[in-house]
C-alpha cells in the first residue's frame, strides 16, 4: 500500500536526533533524558520513536498507562519504562510480567500495590501543589512508611511543576515553592538512609526555564518534539530545537463554483464570486479540528497558503485555491511543516484554536500513516 495516498504525518529523525543531543548538552551531569513518550508520543507513534530513541541510546521512558508500557515491551524496546498514571490492581501483574514501573499516586494505594506481593518497580509520586496525584508533601511520614513496604521496590520519587512554562512573577514563586518542598523530600529522605533513589521533577519547560536545578531525571515531553506549547512562550534556555513533525494530505477533487453557489455541510460558505476550491482528504477523524473551519484555519499548496472554508467534514475538508495555479488531483496539502519558502508550525495552528501543540499533536489520529524519515 502506497504510504503517502491519501493523508500522513511525516517524521525526520535527524530532528528528533538533534533534540536530544540540545538537551543532553545543557542537563547537569548524571542527569538523563527520560522521555514522555505518552499520548502516542505526542503524536508522532510510540513503538518507532522509542525505538528511535533507544538507537540514541535513551533507555528511559514515561508513558501515561499501562497499555502503552505493554506496546513498547512487545515492540522490544529496552529500559524501564514508567507508568505515570494510575493502574488498576487487577492489572498489577502485567506491571510485573511486562518489567514496567508504576507510580505510588498515594499512601492507600502503595499498600494495596503491597498486599498484592509481587514485588514491582514503583517511583512514588510527591504532591508539592498541583494537587492531582501524589502524596502530599506534608505527609512525610507516610512517605517514609512506603519505602518500608517489604512488596514493592521503590526505585525513585518525582513530582510535577504546574506552571514551570509561565515566566510571570506569581508563577516563578510558585515553581520556586514546588521546588523547595520537593528538595526538602530528597533531604529528609536522604538522610533517612534513601541514597540510592531516583529524584526527578523536570519537564520540558523545567528543563528550559529552570536549568540550574540538578536531579536524576529529565521528563522531556512536547520540547524533544522541537516545539512549545505556545507560540508565545517565552523560554530561558535558547536551544537549537527543530520540529520533528509535519502533517500532510492530498487533493482529491479541483471544482470551480459560480457566484452564489454553497458548499458543505449546513451550506456555510456561500462563493461571492466565481473561485476554484479543492477538496482534501483528511477530516476531523483525523484530528484536524472543526473549529478551523470557515477561514479560521490555513494549509500550504504549492507554497502558498490557502483558506480552510466551509465545514470540515469527518473525512475530508475544503479549500479555496482561486489564487493558485494548476492545481490538481494528487497535489500535496501542507498542514505542518513547509511548502516552498512559506511554513505553518504547529504552534500557528494552536495559536488559531487557542490551545496548546500538546493538543494538537496528540490528537492526530491512527489512521495517518506515520512515515520515519533518517
Amino acid at each position: 500500500m502506497y504510504d503517502k495516498g491519501r493523508a500522513w504525518i511525516e517524521l525526520d529523525i535527524n530532528n528528533l536526533n538533534n533534540n536530544v543531543n540540545e538537551f543532553k548538552r545543557v542537563l547537569p551531569k548524571g542527569c538523563e533524558l527520560m522521555p514522555a513518550i505518552k499520548a502516542n508520543a505526542y503524536g508522532h507513534g510510540l513503538v518507532e520513536t522509542a525505538e528511535a530513541l533507544n538507537k540514541m541510546e535513551i533507555y528511559h521512558f514515561c508513558v501515561a498507562e499501562i497499555s502503552e508500557g505493554i506496546r513498547l515491551r512487545k515492540a522490544g524496546v529496552k529500559g524501564e519504562i514508567l507508568i505515570l498514571g494510575y493502574t488498576h490492581l487487577s492489572n498489577i501483574n502485567l506491571v510485573k510480567k511486562y518489567d514496567l514501573t508504576q507510580t505510588v499516586i498515594d499512601y492507600r494505594y502503595a499498600s494495596s500495590l503491597d498486599e498484592c506481593k509481587l514485588n514491582i518497580k514503583v517511583h512514588i509520586k510527591i504532591d508539592t501543589g498541583m494537587h492531582r496525584l501524589g502524596e502530599h508533601f506534608e505527609n512525610i511520614t507516610n512517605i517514609i512508611r512506603i519505602l518500608s513496604f517489604k512488596n514493592i521496590d521503590v526505585k525513585g520519587v518525582f513530582s510535577h511543576l504546574c506552571v514551570s512554562d509561565s515566566i510571570d512573577k506569581k508563577d516563578i514563586e510558585f515553581t520556586k515553592l514546588q521546588i523547595n518542598h520537593f528538595n526538602n523530600i530528597v533531604k529528609v529522605l536522604k538522610e533517612n538512609g534513601y541514597t540510592n533513589l531516583k529524584f526527578h521533577i523536570q519537564g520540558s519547560y523545567g528543563v528550559l526555564n529552570y536549568p540550574d536545578l540538578k536531579y536524576d531525571y529529565a521528563r522531556v515531553g512536547i520540547a524533544l518534539y522541537g516545539v512549545l506549547s505556545k507560540k508565545s512562550d517565552k523560554i530561558k534556555l535558547d536551544l537549537d530545537l527543530k520540529p520533528v513533525l509535519s502533517l500532510k494530505a492530498r487533493v482529491e477533487v479541483v471544482r470551480e463554483l459560480m457566484k452564489n453557489e454553497t458548499v458543505g455541510y449546513g451550506l456555510d460558505f456561500k462563493a461571492e464570486k466565481k473561485c476554484k476550491i479543492a477538496v482534501v482528504s483528511i477530516g476531523y477523524a483525523d484530528g484536524i479540528s472543526r473549529k478551523l473551519s470557515n477561514n479560521n484555519g490555513f494549509v500550504l499548496i504549492n507554497g502558498i497558503k490557502v483558506p480552510i472554508i466551509a465545514r470540515i467534514c469527518m473525512d475530508q475538508l475544503f479549500i479555496d485555491v482561486s489564487k493558485v495555479d494548476d492545481v490538481k488531483r494528487d497535489d500535496e496539502v501542507v498542514f505542518i511543516g513547509q511548502s516552498g519558502n512559506e511554513e505553518i508550525s504547529a504552534e500557528d495552528m494552536a495559536n488559531n484554536l487557542d490551545t496548546i501543540t500538546n493538543e494538537i499533536l496528540s490528537r492526530l489520529g491512527e489512521r495517518l500513516k506515520r512515515i520515519y524519515k533518517v
